[in-house]
């Protein structure tokens, strides 16, 4: 969102616009030249994530905006509808994550799942979206996880054991991937806490997220 909050004609204090990233731009600053330094302004902010204030120039005079980017908040999106998948919902839901389970198998899905979708192309992925896999087996496996590498999704994880890894990144290679890009998968995901139960692979898996979300690495505080 961009506000005047002072200058000259032809603006006027208090005429706004929202510009979404890469999209549509709604009203207008008064002029096409400040619109256009308007929408400038707002990507260098939006990559900041940052309120500011910047002045923009035209011949006719200059006008003071403050420019606030809005963020929708950070979404799981998890694919495959598998208990852990539930209970990381629930767990990332705690902490301020929106959620969608991404399932092609409707059979799989219960009233809970919703929101849902049948594929990770009907989403379009961000880089505020965290993508797992909770189920290396599925038969999109390495499409998914594919299509979620070469996405802005920041994170990208698969919940696996350690001795089926191997054979999931030779799928990526064989899809065209990149050594740079298979690196992104986090795999096995989570942190070594040594829970067996969907709600403590979950928890893992959670806990690693929000480290990452904060630049740590989830050790311990007292060692």
């Amino acid at each position: 969102a961009i506000k005047v909050v002072a200058g000259d004609p032809p603006c006027r204090v208090g005429m706004h616009m929202t510009v979404e990233p890469g999209g549509p731009v709604h009203g207008t600053l008064g002029c096409a030249e400040f619109d256009q330094q308007a929408v400038d302004a707002a990507a260098e902010l939006w990559e900041a994530g940052e309120p500011g204030t910047r002045v923009l120039h035209h011949d006719l005079g200059d006008i003071e905006v403050f420019v606030e980017p809005h963020r929708r908040p950070a979404r799981l999106v998890v694919v495959s509808a598998t208990d852990v998948a539930r209970a990381l919902r629930a767990h990332l839901g705690l902490v301020g994550y929106d959620a969608v389970i991404v399932e092609p198998r409707a059979d799989r899905l219960v009233a809970s799942d919703e929101p849902n979708a049948r594929a990770i192309e009907e989403l379009e992925l961000e880089a505020n979206d965290v993508v797992v896999l909770t189920d290396h087996d599925a038969p999109y496996a390495a499409a998914v996880l594919a299509a979620a590498v070469r996405s802005p999704a920041r994170f990208v994880g698969m919940m696996s054991s350690r001795r089926h890894v191997a054979r999931h990144l030779d799928a990526l290679r064989a899809l065209g991937l990149s050594e740079g890009e298979i690196a992104r998968v986090h795999a096995p995901v989570g942190l070594d806490i040594g829970g067996r139960s969907a709600h403590e692979i979950a928890l893992s898996i959670a806990a690693v997220i929000v480290a990452d979300d904060h630049g740590r690495d989830g050790g311990w505080l007292d060692r």
